[in-house]
């Protein structure tokens, strides 16, 4: 259940924002390209995206992605301990798997087990995070049943140079350097940014404290020659995770994921685009106290072609990939190598107040042979005021490496696929408040599972997803606020028994109040119960952070962070512990 003394301040600070006056429109005007793959207004999107803005990262002095999107409605996190530790995102009450992690358009799971390294990927080096709900296999083929998360990397505009220092609670201290030079025909960027914290027991059994080490560089290079672009991109994030192992004792592993980019884009005659993306993306885990290590790698090219004619938006391509992934675990292992070839076509649709999506994508896997997934989403705008949006859509997860050579591997199986529909409603009444009804019903076939029988994994079992999903948005008077409610049901379809580590009911709201060049805000999560293995009950909990932005000075501004308020002791993982009340300070300069 959620607390009673959370859900009274949340209710407390509404009537704020909704008696206060005119000033800043909702943003309907920012621009998104994860959604259809081409540039579109976030206005014009038919399924549900939110975009995290730059300011909006800064205000949370987040340690990592994963503390950001906590807060966001729909995604339910699992993380056994603290920094650095094992993180998971459940979109919508899909698989930690099923979603795909984008970083500048290029994906980052890794060929081997589980989803991206969320929890390595440093708030500071990011521009902003775009997130689409709903399945969009048609368009990024593997792993996009629940959804995509793009994070997209900073590129200061013009000649600009940011440093920042900080410290807090566990030892942190952390530090970061960012510069922007703007050059004739293009433009160079640089960030780096180093983390360490000593940590605490990331078992709630120990009082042994494990730290975490990050070091993490963006790098970004564009040129143009005529009318076409050349854009160079290089993240990477590498450092040194400690935890406990299944016997308590205390061990670490180094990690290295780093992802890199050449993109060329040019116009084709008066109505066409296109676009090739060459990219290389690493993966690698290294035991310290043995041999043990997981390693992927993935060279891919995706290629496509944009035409826009009068009332279509005419979007195809290529997508080809080449991956090798290896694992040693307890002196037994694998090296497998995968091939991915891939065709997608897309067409958007627009007249007068209607709106139309229909894309699909064939896609030939060495492991299974071929897989055709769908989209088909459709919107009518009534008036100003009203809109209302449907959508189907098929997609499905390839088995990984680990799954067909892995120990109980079985190089048989066949891909997990779902289908899903996705009704919504929006009425924004005036430019100061918008609200958003969203249903979904998602039915995933053929998951993967242990089968005891022959020790081994086989294609086995189902899941079916209800849910539905009210948010509230205001903007004015210096004033922004955000109140999301999800009911859902994720439960497994042979039985009917829930899914793991899954909330039915969430509550998530992020107030935001400017006062002068300052701000302060405040984020609070309340999340329903929850199982977890072994037929553990996790309890509900309610978490809130407060934040604050104080321009000192023309060129010096002050974050802090209080995490955990009210020191609420909770987990998100049986066993695991969370952070507990905590406070964080960084001091930044910009000079240009």
């Amino acid at each position: 259940m959620f607390r009673q003394p959370i859900v009274a301040s949340l209710l407390a600070f509404l009537p704020l924002a909704v008696m206060a006056d005119d000033s800043n429109p909702l943003e309907l005007d920012t621009i998104i390209v994860t959604a259809t793959r081409t540039e579109i207004s976030v206005g014009d999107a038919i399924v549900p995206v939110t975009v995290i803005t730059r300011a909006q990262i800064e205000q949370s002095l987040a340690s990592d992605v994963s503390e950001i999107l906590r807060f966001e409605a729909g995604l339910d996190l699992g993380r056994n301990g603290g920094p650095g530790q094992s993180t998971s995102i459940f979109m919508r009450g899909t698989e930690s798997n099923h979603t795909l992690v984008l970083v500048d358009g290029v994906r980052i799971n890794p060929g081997t087990i589980g989803g991206a390294a969320l929890q390595n990927i440093a708030p500071e080096v990011i521009e902003r995070i775009e997130i689409v709900k709903g399945p969009r296999s048609a368009l990024y083929g593997s792993d996009a049943i629940g959804g995509v998360i793009n994070i997209i990397t900073r590129r200061p505009v013009g000649n600009t140079t940011d440093a920042r220092v900080g410290m807090g609670s566990y030892a942190t201290r952390s530090g970061f350097f960012s510069s922007g030079q703007q050059l004739a025909k293009g433009e160079l960027s640089a960030s780096v940014n180093w983390q360490q914290t000593d940590g605490f027991s990331p078992l709630a059994s120990s009082d042994i404290d494990r730290g975490y080490q990050n070091l993490s560089v963006n790098l970004s290079g564009t040129h143009k020659f005529g009318s076409s672009t050349v854009a160079l991109r290089h993240w990477q994030a590498a450092g040194t995770m400690e935890y406990l192992d299944f016997f308590e004792a205390p061990v670490d592993q180094d990690y290295h994921n780093a992802s890199t980019a050449l993109e060329i884009s040019a116009p084709v005659g008066m109505r066409g685009q296109s676009k090739l993306i060459t990219s290389y993306v690493v993966d690698d885990i290294r035991q310290n106290q043995s041999q043990d290590f997981v390693e992927s790698e993935r060279v891919t090219l995706d290629w496509q072609h944009s035409l826009n004619l009068t009332d279509h938006v005419l979007v195809g391509g290529i997508y080809v990939v080449r991956e090798k992934a290896s694992t040693l675990s307890f002196g037994s292992g694998f090296a497998e190598n995968t091939n991915v070839n891939a065709v997608f076509l897309e067409d958007q649709w627009v007249r007068e107040k209607n709106r139309l999506l229909v894309a699909t994508r064939l896609t030939d896997h060495d492991s299974f042979g071929n897989e055709l997934t769908w989209n088909a989403e459709f919107a009518h705008r009534f008036n100003d005021a009203w809109k209302v949006t449907s959508g189907i859509g098929h997609a499905f997860r390839a088995p990984d490496a680990t799954d067909r050579f892995g120990f109980g591997g079985n190089p048989d199986l066949k891909p997990e696929v779902a289908d899903e529909i996705q009704l919504g409603l929006h009425y924004q009444p005036t430019d100061k408040h918008s609200f958003e009804l969203a249903l979904y019903r998602n039915d995933i076939k053929e998951l993967i599972d242990f089968d005891w029988a022959d020790f081994s994994l086989h294609n086995i079992n189902e899941a079916n997803i209800r849910g539905a999903q009210l948010t509230y948005e205001f903007s004015g008077a210096g004033y922004s606020l955000r109140a999301d409610v999800v009911k859902q049901r994720a439960e497994n379809g042979a039985d009917g028994s829930r899914l793991l580590r899954r909330a039915d009911k969430s509550l998530s709201l992020k107030l935001l109040k400017n006062i002068g060049q300052h701000s302060i805000g405040i984020s609070m999560l309340a999340n329903g119960d929850r199982e977890d293995y072994g037929g553990v009950q996790l309890p509900g909990y309610a978490l809130t952070n407060l934040t604050g932005q104080f321009r000192v000075a023309q060129r010096w501004t002050i974050n802090t962070r209080i995490q955990n308020i009210l020191n609420v002791n909770y987990q998100t993982a049986a066993g695991f512990n969370m952070e507990a009340r905590s406070l964080y300070v960084d001091v930044g300069y910009r000079w240009d």
